[in-house]
Protein backbone atom coordinates (compact mmCIF):
# COMPACT_ATOMS: atom_id res chain seq x y z
CA UNK A 1 0.00 0.00 0.00
CA UNK A 2 1.50 3.23 -1.07
CA UNK A 3 0.67 6.46 -0.09
CA UNK A 4 -0.63 7.70 -3.40
CA UNK A 5 -3.15 4.43 -2.83
CA UNK A 6 -4.41 6.28 -0.08
CA UNK A 7 -5.09 9.13 -1.12
CA UNK A 8 -8.74 7.99 -3.00
CA UNK A 9 -10.19 8.11 0.50
CA UNK A 10 -11.02 10.47 2.64
CA UNK A 11 -10.08 7.68 5.23
CA UNK A 12 -7.31 7.62 3.25
CA UNK A 13 -5.69 10.66 2.75
CA UNK A 14 -5.92 11.13 6.57
CA UNK A 15 -4.09 7.92 6.84
CA UNK A 16 -1.13 9.01 4.29
CA UNK A 17 -0.74 12.37 6.25
CA UNK A 18 -1.17 10.38 10.22
CA UNK A 19 1.50 7.97 8.40
CA UNK A 20 3.58 10.48 7.24
CA UNK A 21 3.46 12.94 10.64
CA UNK A 22 3.90 9.77 13.05
CA UNK A 23 7.52 8.72 11.12
CA UNK A 24 8.95 12.75 11.46
CA UNK A 25 7.47 13.21 14.86
CA UNK A 26 9.42 10.27 16.20
CA UNK A 27 13.05 11.39 14.32
CA UNK A 28 12.48 14.81 15.52
CA UNK A 29 11.34 13.97 19.43
CA UNK A 30 14.72 11.98 19.23
CA UNK A 31 16.86 14.76 17.80
CA UNK A 32 14.98 16.94 19.86
CA UNK A 33 16.47 14.93 23.30
CA UNK A 34 19.88 15.27 21.88
CA UNK A 35 19.64 18.30 21.21
CA UNK A 36 18.83 19.80 24.33
CA UNK A 37 20.79 17.95 26.52
CA UNK A 38 23.71 19.00 24.13
CA UNK A 39 22.64 22.28 24.70
CA UNK A 40 22.95 21.85 28.31
CA UNK A 41 26.24 20.22 28.49
CA UNK A 42 28.03 22.25 26.02
CA UNK A 43 26.11 25.59 26.16
CA UNK A 44 24.68 25.51 29.75
CA UNK A 45 20.90 25.55 31.18
CA UNK A 46 21.06 29.66 31.00
CA UNK A 47 21.34 29.87 27.45
CA UNK A 48 18.55 27.22 26.66
CA UNK A 49 16.65 29.04 29.41
CA UNK A 50 17.29 32.09 26.93
CA UNK A 51 16.15 30.47 24.15
CA UNK A 52 13.14 29.55 25.20
CA UNK A 53 12.34 32.83 26.40
CA UNK A 54 13.26 34.71 23.02
CA UNK A 55 10.81 31.92 21.82
CA UNK A 56 8.11 32.74 23.50
CA UNK A 57 8.44 36.54 23.30
CA UNK A 58 8.16 36.06 19.25
CA UNK A 59 4.93 33.92 19.80
CA UNK A 60 3.66 36.88 21.14
CA UNK A 61 4.74 39.28 18.01
CA UNK A 62 3.13 36.64 16.30
CA UNK A 63 -0.32 37.18 17.71
CA UNK A 64 -0.89 39.68 14.87
CA UNK A 65 -1.33 36.85 12.56
CA UNK A 66 -4.59 37.13 13.99
CA UNK A 67 -5.66 33.62 12.97
CA UNK A 68 -5.64 33.89 9.04
CA UNK A 69 -4.41 30.82 8.07
CA UNK A 70 -7.39 28.80 10.19
CA UNK A 71 -9.41 31.43 8.55
CA UNK A 72 -8.73 30.44 5.08
CA UNK A 73 -8.26 26.78 5.46
CA UNK A 74 -12.06 27.11 6.48
CA UNK A 75 -12.82 29.43 3.38
CA UNK A 76 -10.37 26.73 1.29
CA UNK A 77 -12.76 23.47 1.42
CA UNK A 78 -15.55 24.27 -0.95
CA UNK A 79 -13.85 25.84 -3.52
CA UNK A 80 -11.03 22.57 -3.38
CA UNK A 81 -13.92 20.50 -3.14
CA UNK A 82 -15.47 22.05 -6.54
CA UNK A 83 -12.10 21.87 -8.21
CA UNK A 84 -13.00 26.15 -8.45
CA UNK A 85 -9.14 26.94 -8.89
CA UNK A 86 -9.70 30.52 -10.02
CA UNK A 87 -11.20 31.08 -6.50
CA UNK A 88 -8.65 29.05 -4.57
CA UNK A 89 -5.48 31.78 -6.42
CA UNK A 90 -7.70 34.36 -5.32
CA UNK A 91 -7.84 33.65 -1.22
CA UNK A 92 -4.61 32.60 -1.15
CA UNK A 93 -3.82 35.60 -2.69
CA UNK A 94 -5.79 37.34 -0.31
CA UNK A 95 -4.12 35.76 2.33
CA UNK A 96 -0.36 37.15 0.97
CA UNK A 97 -1.67 40.39 0.83
CA UNK A 98 -2.45 40.49 4.20
CA UNK A 99 0.17 38.25 5.53
CA UNK A 100 2.49 41.02 4.51
CA UNK A 101 0.68 43.80 6.22
CA UNK A 102 1.08 41.41 8.98
CA UNK A 103 5.16 41.23 8.77
CA UNK A 104 5.74 44.44 8.44
CA UNK A 105 3.63 44.96 11.96
CA UNK A 106 5.99 42.31 13.54
CA UNK A 107 8.89 43.85 12.07
CA UNK A 108 7.91 47.08 13.64
CA UNK A 109 6.85 45.82 16.89
CA UNK A 110 9.81 43.53 17.11
CA UNK A 111 12.12 46.70 17.01
CA UNK A 112 10.37 48.42 19.52
CA UNK A 113 10.52 45.16 21.67
CA UNK A 114 14.27 44.86 21.12
CA UNK A 115 14.89 48.48 22.65
CA UNK A 116 13.46 46.71 25.93
CA UNK A 117 15.91 44.23 25.93
CA UNK A 118 18.15 45.29 28.46
CA UNK A 119 15.76 45.80 30.63
CA UNK A 120 13.88 42.21 30.14
CA UNK A 121 17.12 40.09 30.24
CA UNK A 122 18.41 42.36 33.58
CA UNK A 123 18.98 39.51 35.37
CA UNK A 124 20.59 37.30 32.90
CA UNK A 125 24.19 36.19 33.50
CA UNK A 126 25.10 36.05 29.61
CA UNK A 127 26.13 39.34 27.12
CA UNK A 128 23.46 41.06 25.88
CA UNK A 129 24.19 40.22 22.46
CA UNK A 130 22.94 36.70 23.28
CA UNK A 131 19.27 37.67 23.47
CA UNK A 132 19.40 39.88 20.45
CA UNK A 133 20.87 37.63 17.98
CA UNK A 134 18.52 34.87 19.29
CA UNK A 135 15.76 36.72 18.47
CA UNK A 136 16.60 38.19 15.41
CA UNK A 137 17.32 34.43 13.88
CA UNK A 138 14.39 33.64 14.99
CA UNK A 139 12.24 36.34 14.14
CA UNK A 140 13.59 35.74 9.90
CA UNK A 141 12.90 31.86 10.51
CA UNK A 142 9.31 33.17 11.14
CA UNK A 143 8.98 36.25 8.96
CA UNK A 144 9.39 33.71 6.00
CA UNK A 145 5.73 31.95 6.96
CA UNK A 146 4.51 35.28 6.00
CA UNK A 147 6.66 36.11 3.22
CA UNK A 148 6.99 32.63 1.45
CA UNK A 149 5.68 29.56 3.07
CA UNK A 150 1.81 31.08 3.62
CA UNK A 151 1.31 28.94 0.13
CA UNK A 152 1.57 25.79 1.83
CA UNK A 153 -2.25 26.49 3.74
CA UNK A 154 -3.56 24.98 0.06
CA UNK A 155 -1.84 21.53 1.09
CA UNK A 156 -3.17 21.72 4.47
CA UNK A 157 -6.73 21.98 3.37
CA UNK A 158 -6.71 19.65 0.84
CA UNK A 159 -5.50 16.82 2.90
CA UNK A 160 -1.75 16.58 1.77
CA UNK A 161 -0.11 17.99 4.40
CA UNK A 162 2.61 14.82 4.43
CA UNK A 163 3.78 16.91 1.50
CA UNK A 164 4.79 19.38 4.08
CA UNK A 165 6.16 16.48 6.21
CA UNK A 166 8.12 15.27 3.57
CA UNK A 167 9.64 18.49 2.53
CA UNK A 168 9.73 21.39 4.86
CA UNK A 169 9.99 19.22 8.42
CA UNK A 170 12.82 17.02 7.30
CA UNK A 171 15.11 19.31 6.21
CA UNK A 172 14.41 20.95 9.94
CA UNK A 173 15.60 17.78 11.04
CA UNK A 174 18.59 17.56 9.17
CA UNK A 175 19.14 21.34 10.51
CA UNK A 176 19.18 20.10 14.42
CA UNK A 177 21.30 17.01 13.00
CA UNK A 178 23.88 20.13 12.11
CA UNK A 179 23.05 21.92 14.96
CA UNK A 180 23.72 18.98 17.31
CA UNK A 181 27.46 18.33 15.41
CA UNK A 182 28.13 22.14 15.81
CA UNK A 183 27.90 22.64 19.30
CA UNK A 184 29.22 19.11 20.21
CA UNK A 185 32.52 19.81 17.75
CA UNK A 186 33.23 23.48 17.05
CA UNK A 187 33.98 26.33 19.06
CA UNK A 188 31.62 29.54 19.78
CA UNK A 189 28.64 26.51 19.35
CA UNK A 190 25.59 28.72 20.14
CA UNK A 191 26.76 31.32 17.05
CA UNK A 192 26.85 27.87 14.74
CA UNK A 193 23.60 27.17 16.59
CA UNK A 194 22.35 30.51 15.55
CA UNK A 195 23.98 30.22 11.59
CA UNK A 196 22.66 27.04 10.95
CA UNK A 197 19.02 28.57 12.55
CA UNK A 198 19.32 30.88 9.68
CA UNK A 199 20.67 29.05 6.51
CA UNK A 200 18.46 25.98 7.14
CA UNK A 201 15.27 28.16 7.69
CA UNK A 202 16.16 29.38 4.15
CA UNK A 203 16.76 26.38 2.75
CA UNK A 204 13.69 24.77 4.33
CA UNK A 205 11.44 27.21 2.69
CA UNK A 206 13.02 26.77 -1.08
CA UNK A 207 11.94 23.25 -0.85
CA UNK A 208 8.51 23.69 0.34
CA UNK A 209 8.01 26.39 -2.69
CA UNK A 210 9.35 23.73 -5.39
CA UNK A 211 6.46 20.96 -3.54
CA UNK A 212 3.57 23.48 -3.47
CA UNK A 213 4.58 24.51 -7.44
CA UNK A 214 4.86 20.47 -8.49
CA UNK A 215 0.95 20.22 -6.70
CA UNK A 216 -0.88 22.97 -7.77
CA UNK A 217 0.90 23.88 -11.02
CA UNK A 218 -2.42 26.07 -11.33
CA UNK A 219 -1.38 28.38 -8.37
CA UNK A 220 -0.34 31.71 -9.68
CA UNK A 221 -0.67 34.43 -6.89
CA UNK A 222 -1.16 38.20 -7.98
CA UNK A 223 -0.77 39.77 -4.86
CA UNK A 224 -0.99 43.14 -6.89
CA UNK A 225 -4.54 42.94 -7.09
CA UNK A 226 -5.57 41.47 -3.65
CA UNK A 227 -6.21 43.90 -1.68
CA UNK A 228 -9.30 44.39 -3.87
CA UNK A 229 -10.53 40.95 -2.81
CA UNK A 230 -11.50 41.73 0.83
CA UNK A 231 -14.58 42.82 -0.36
CA UNK A 232 -15.46 39.77 -3.05
CA UNK A 233 -14.43 37.39 0.74
CA UNK A 234 -15.83 39.53 3.20
CA UNK A 235 -16.35 36.00 4.94
CA UNK A 236 -12.33 35.91 5.83
CA UNK A 237 -12.24 39.01 7.80
CA UNK A 238 -15.03 37.73 9.89
CA UNK A 239 -13.63 35.14 10.50
CA UNK A 240 -9.91 36.60 11.35
CA UNK A 241 -11.85 39.06 13.43
CA UNK A 242 -13.33 36.37 15.27
CA UNK A 243 -10.62 34.00 15.45
CA UNK A 244 -7.88 36.43 16.66
CA UNK A 245 -9.60 36.38 20.46
CA UNK A 246 -9.45 32.51 20.02
CA UNK A 247 -5.68 32.73 19.33
CA UNK A 248 -5.01 35.26 21.65
CA UNK A 249 -5.98 32.96 24.09
CA UNK A 250 -4.33 29.92 22.81
CA UNK A 251 -0.71 32.03 23.13
CA UNK A 252 -1.59 33.01 26.82
CA UNK A 253 -1.93 29.15 27.34
CA UNK A 254 0.73 28.04 26.08
CA UNK A 255 3.39 30.72 25.64
CA UNK A 256 2.92 32.95 29.01
CA UNK A 257 4.20 30.41 31.38
CA UNK A 258 7.88 30.61 30.68
CA UNK A 259 7.96 34.47 30.61
CA UNK A 260 6.05 34.48 34.33
CA UNK A 261 8.61 31.75 35.64
CA UNK A 262 11.47 33.65 34.48
CA UNK A 263 10.22 36.62 36.01
CA UNK A 264 9.75 35.09 39.33
CA UNK A 265 12.45 33.08 39.47
CA UNK A 266 15.79 32.86 36.63
CA UNK A 267 16.55 31.38 33.60
CA UNK A 268 17.40 28.37 34.77
CA UNK A 269 14.29 27.01 36.03
CA UNK A 270 12.82 28.40 32.36
CA UNK A 271 15.13 25.56 31.46
CA UNK A 272 14.55 22.70 33.90
CA UNK A 273 10.91 23.52 33.15
CA UNK A 274 11.50 23.49 29.29
CA UNK A 275 12.84 20.16 29.73
CA UNK A 276 10.02 18.48 31.25
CA UNK A 277 7.89 20.46 28.27
CA UNK A 278 9.72 19.21 25.75
CA UNK A 279 8.84 15.30 26.68
CA UNK A 280 4.80 16.82 26.94
CA UNK A 281 5.22 18.53 23.79
CA UNK A 282 6.92 16.20 22.42
CA UNK A 283 3.72 13.68 23.06
CA UNK A 284 1.36 16.11 21.81
CA UNK A 285 3.41 16.68 18.49
CA UNK A 286 2.71 12.87 18.24
CA UNK A 287 -1.20 13.15 18.64
CA UNK A 288 -0.84 16.27 16.66
CA UNK A 289 0.31 14.15 13.99
CA UNK A 290 -2.27 11.37 14.70
CA UNK A 291 -5.48 13.71 14.39
CA UNK A 292 -4.68 17.15 13.28
CA UNK A 293 -4.50 15.53 9.75
CA UNK A 294 -8.00 14.43 10.06
CA UNK A 295 -9.08 18.24 10.43
CA UNK A 296 -9.79 18.96 6.77
CA UNK A 297 -11.42 15.43 6.99
CA UNK A 298 -13.83 16.96 9.94
CA UNK A 299 -14.49 19.81 7.65
CA UNK A 300 -15.65 18.20 4.49
CA UNK A 301 -17.93 16.01 6.72
CA UNK A 302 -19.11 19.17 8.26
CA UNK A 303 -19.85 20.45 4.59
CA UNK A 304 -21.63 17.40 3.18
CA UNK A 305 -24.70 18.33 6.13
CA UNK A 306 -25.49 14.68 7.41
CA UNK A 307 -26.52 15.25 10.60
CA UNK A 308 -26.19 11.17 11.75
CA UNK A 309 -22.82 10.95 10.28
CA UNK A 310 -21.56 13.84 11.93
CA UNK A 311 -22.19 12.44 15.76
CA UNK A 312 -21.24 9.52 14.37
CA UNK A 313 -18.26 10.45 13.90
CA UNK A 314 -18.14 12.97 17.26
CA UNK A 315 -18.43 9.75 19.51
CA UNK A 316 -15.57 7.84 17.64
CA UNK A 317 -13.31 10.68 17.15
CA UNK A 318 -14.02 11.83 21.27
CA UNK A 319 -13.56 7.98 21.86
CA UNK A 320 -10.40 7.35 20.15
CA UNK A 321 -8.95 10.31 21.03
CA UNK A 322 -9.72 10.00 24.98
CA UNK A 323 -8.44 6.78 25.57
CA UNK A 324 -4.90 7.77 23.76
CA UNK A 325 -4.78 10.97 25.19
CA UNK A 326 -5.72 8.94 29.37
CA UNK A 327 -2.79 6.41 28.28
CA UNK A 328 -0.26 9.31 27.42
CA UNK A 329 -1.07 11.02 30.41
CA UNK A 330 -0.78 8.44 32.96
CA UNK A 331 2.09 7.07 31.21
CA UNK A 332 3.71 10.42 31.72
CA UNK A 333 3.13 10.95 35.30
CA UNK A 334 4.31 7.68 36.17
CA UNK A 335 7.94 7.55 33.97
CA UNK A 336 8.59 11.20 33.69
CA UNK A 337 10.58 11.70 36.61
CA UNK A 338 12.74 8.51 36.22
CA UNK A 339 13.18 9.33 32.34
CA UNK A 340 14.28 13.10 33.91
CA UNK A 341 17.15 11.22 36.07
CA UNK A 342 18.34 8.93 33.54
CA UNK A 343 18.50 11.93 31.07
CA UNK A 344 19.77 15.19 32.94
CA UNK A 345 20.36 14.09 36.49
CA UNK A 346 18.55 14.26 39.53
CA UNK A 347 19.68 18.02 39.86
CA UNK A 348 16.43 19.08 37.14
CA UNK A 349 14.23 17.43 38.91
CA UNK A 350 10.55 18.44 39.29
CA UNK A 351 8.36 17.36 42.18
CA UNK A 352 5.56 15.17 41.63
CA UNK A 353 2.50 17.99 42.61
CA UNK A 354 3.71 20.18 39.43
CA UNK A 355 4.13 16.99 37.43
CA UNK A 356 0.36 16.10 38.05
CA UNK A 357 -0.25 20.01 37.66
CA UNK A 358 1.56 19.64 33.86
CA UNK A 359 0.11 16.56 33.35
CA UNK A 360 -3.86 17.33 34.45
CA UNK A 361 -3.27 20.61 32.18
CA UNK A 362 -1.82 18.29 29.32
CA UNK A 363 -4.97 15.90 29.52
CA UNK A 364 -7.74 19.03 29.59
CA UNK A 365 -5.94 20.59 26.52
CA UNK A 366 -5.60 17.75 24.66
CA UNK A 367 -9.07 16.03 24.99
CA UNK A 368 -10.78 19.38 23.88
CA UNK A 369 -9.50 19.37 20.67
CA UNK A 370 -11.98 16.83 19.46
CA UNK A 371 -14.20 19.57 20.39
CA UNK A 372 -12.19 22.34 18.79
CA UNK A 373 -11.73 20.50 15.38
CA UNK A 374 -16.08 20.36 15.00
CA UNK A 375 -15.85 23.92 15.81
CA UNK A 376 -13.32 24.85 13.47
CA UNK A 377 -15.10 22.99 10.77
CA UNK A 378 -18.15 25.14 11.63
CA UNK A 379 -16.58 28.23 11.87
CA UNK A 380 -17.89 28.92 15.30
CA UNK A 381 -15.80 31.44 15.95
CA UNK A 382 -18.30 33.86 17.54
CA UNK A 383 -17.60 33.65 20.68
CA UNK A 384 -14.77 35.82 21.37
CA UNK A 385 -15.58 36.60 25.05
CA UNK A 386 -14.95 33.01 25.74
CA UNK A 387 -11.53 33.29 25.00
CA UNK A 388 -11.16 37.09 26.38
CA UNK A 389 -11.99 35.43 29.86
CA UNK A 390 -9.73 32.42 29.43
CA UNK A 391 -6.83 34.56 28.47
CA UNK A 392 -7.40 36.90 31.84
CA UNK A 393 -8.06 34.09 34.07
CA UNK A 394 -5.00 32.20 32.78
CA UNK A 395 -2.63 35.18 33.09
CA UNK A 396 -4.39 36.39 35.79
CA UNK A 397 -4.26 33.58 37.74
CA UNK A 398 -0.74 32.81 37.13
CA UNK A 399 0.70 36.03 37.87
CA UNK A 400 -1.06 35.95 41.46
CA UNK A 401 -1.15 32.82 42.62
CA UNK A 402 2.48 32.56 41.11
CA UNK A 403 3.39 35.13 43.62
CA UNK A 404 2.36 33.38 46.54
CA UNK A 405 2.90 29.84 45.08
CA UNK A 406 5.66 29.59 43.04
CA UNK A 407 5.62 27.44 40.04
CA UNK A 408 2.49 25.52 41.45
CA UNK A 409 0.61 28.68 41.27
CA UNK A 410 1.00 29.45 37.90
CA UNK A 411 -0.08 26.52 37.02
CA UNK A 412 -2.89 26.55 39.02
CA UNK A 413 -4.02 29.52 37.13
CA UNK A 414 -3.40 27.42 33.44
CA UNK A 415 -5.28 24.82 35.13
CA UNK A 416 -8.26 27.23 36.33
CA UNK A 417 -8.85 28.51 33.11
CA UNK A 418 -9.14 25.61 31.46
CA UNK A 419 -11.64 24.13 33.59
CA UNK A 420 -13.38 27.63 33.25
CA UNK A 421 -14.16 27.55 29.30
CA UNK A 422 -12.60 24.66 27.95
CA UNK A 423 -14.01 21.99 30.08
CA UNK A 424 -18.00 23.51 30.60
CA UNK A 425 -18.51 26.36 28.20
CA UNK A 426 -16.71 25.03 24.66
CA UNK A 427 -18.78 21.46 24.71
CA UNK A 428 -21.80 23.34 25.24
CA UNK A 429 -21.48 26.23 22.56
CA UNK A 430 -20.62 23.48 20.16
CA UNK A 431 -23.47 21.28 21.11
CA UNK A 432 -26.20 24.44 21.21
CA UNK A 433 -24.75 26.30 18.72
CA UNK A 434 -22.73 23.93 16.01
CA UNK A 435 -24.52 20.38 16.27
CA UNK A 436 -27.71 21.19 17.78
CA UNK A 437 -27.53 18.77 20.23
CA UNK A 438 -28.63 18.43 23.82
CA UNK A 439 -25.81 18.99 26.20
CA UNK A 440 -26.77 15.94 28.63
CA UNK A 441 -25.66 14.11 25.15
CA UNK A 442 -22.37 15.42 25.61
CA UNK A 443 -21.76 15.05 29.72
CA UNK A 444 -22.85 11.78 29.77
CA UNK A 445 -20.58 10.74 27.10
CA UNK A 446 -17.62 12.28 28.97
CA UNK A 447 -18.85 10.92 32.53
CA UNK A 448 -18.95 7.92 31.39
CA UNK A 449 -15.20 7.74 29.86
CA UNK A 450 -14.28 9.42 33.27
CA UNK A 451 -15.29 7.00 35.44
CA UNK A 452 -14.08 4.46 32.81
CA UNK A 453 -10.35 6.17 33.33
CA UNK A 454 -10.92 6.26 37.28
CA UNK A 455 -11.48 2.63 37.51
CA UNK A 456 -8.35 2.10 35.31
CA UNK A 457 -5.71 4.08 36.64
CA UNK A 458 -6.15 2.82 40.52
CA UNK A 459 -6.25 -0.61 39.36
CA UNK A 460 -3.15 -0.28 37.30
CA UNK A 461 -1.40 1.78 40.00
CA UNK A 462 -2.03 -0.84 42.23
CA UNK A 463 -0.86 -3.66 39.89
CA UNK A 464 2.55 -1.11 38.62
CA UNK A 465 3.32 -1.15 42.90
CA UNK A 466 3.36 -5.33 42.35
CA UNK A 467 6.50 -5.18 39.78
CA UNK A 468 10.03 -5.63 41.14
CA UNK A 469 11.67 -3.00 38.82
CA UNK A 470 13.39 0.25 39.33
CA UNK A 471 13.20 2.47 36.61
CA UNK A 472 15.79 4.58 37.43
CA UNK A 473 18.50 2.08 37.75
CA UNK A 474 18.97 2.15 33.84
CA UNK A 475 17.75 2.86 30.38
CA UNK A 476 16.97 -0.90 29.20
CA UNK A 477 14.85 -1.45 33.02
CA UNK A 478 13.23 2.09 31.91
CA UNK A 479 12.24 0.63 29.02
CA UNK A 480 11.08 -2.61 30.61
CA UNK A 481 8.64 -0.57 33.07
CA UNK A 482 7.40 1.46 30.60
CA UNK A 483 6.72 -1.16 28.47
CA UNK A 484 4.75 -2.66 31.39
CA UNK A 485 2.97 0.42 32.21
CA UNK A 486 1.91 1.27 28.63
CA UNK A 487 0.49 -2.06 27.58
CA UNK A 488 -1.24 -1.96 31.72
CA UNK A 489 -3.00 0.75 31.07
CA UNK A 490 -3.48 0.36 27.33
CA UNK A 491 -5.45 -3.21 28.42
CA UNK A 492 -7.33 -1.94 31.22
CA UNK A 493 -8.88 1.33 30.39
CA UNK A 494 -9.21 -0.43 26.61
CA UNK A 495 -11.35 -3.13 27.96
CA UNK A 496 -13.04 -0.70 30.21
CA UNK A 497 -14.08 1.74 27.46
CA UNK A 498 -15.09 -0.69 24.73
CA UNK A 499 -17.65 -2.20 27.06
CA UNK A 500 -18.92 0.82 27.59
CA UNK A 501 -18.80 3.13 24.97
CA UNK A 502 -20.35 3.14 21.34
CA UNK A 503 -17.38 5.31 20.26
CA UNK A 504 -15.01 3.15 21.34
CA UNK A 505 -16.53 0.21 19.55
CA UNK A 506 -17.03 2.01 16.50
CA UNK A 507 -13.47 3.15 16.41
CA UNK A 508 -12.02 -0.59 17.15
CA UNK A 509 -14.41 -1.44 14.24
CA UNK A 510 -13.10 0.92 11.91
CA UNK A 511 -9.31 -0.16 13.02
CA UNK A 512 -9.58 -3.90 11.85
CA UNK A 513 -11.24 -2.22 8.62
CA UNK A 514 -8.15 0.47 8.15
CA UNK A 515 -5.90 -3.21 8.65
CA UNK A 516 -7.97 -5.17 5.95
CA UNK A 517 -7.94 -2.34 3.65
CA UNK A 518 -4.18 -2.42 4.21
CA UNK A 519 -3.69 -5.81 3.73
CA UNK A 520 -5.62 -5.42 0.25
Amino acid sequence: MTIINLQKTRTGNSLANSFVALGVYFFNLILQFFSRKYFIDYLGPEVLGLNTTATSLLQFLNLAELGVGAAVTFTLYKPLAKKDYKTVNEIVALQGWLYRNIAIIIIVCSAVLMCFFPMIFSKMQLPLWYAYASFAVLLFSSLLGYFINYKQIVLTANQQEYKIQLSYKIVLLIKILAQIFAIKFFNNGYIWWLTLEFCFAIFASVTLNFVIKKSFPFMKIGLSQAKLLKNKYPDVLTKIKQFFFHKFAGFVLTQTSPIIIYAYINLTMVAIYGNYMIVVNGVLAMLNAIFNSMAASVGNLVAEGKKENIMCVFRELFSARFFIVSVLAFSIYVLLNPFMILWVGEEYLMDMTTILLIVTIFFLNTTRSVVDSFINALGLYRDIWAPLVEASLNLGLSVLLGYFFGIHGILLGVLISLLIIVFTWKPYFLFSQGLHEPIGSYITIYTKHILCLGVSVLITFYFLKLVPIDPTSSWSLLLVYSIITVLSIITILGLALYLTEDGMRMFIRRLLNILKYAKG
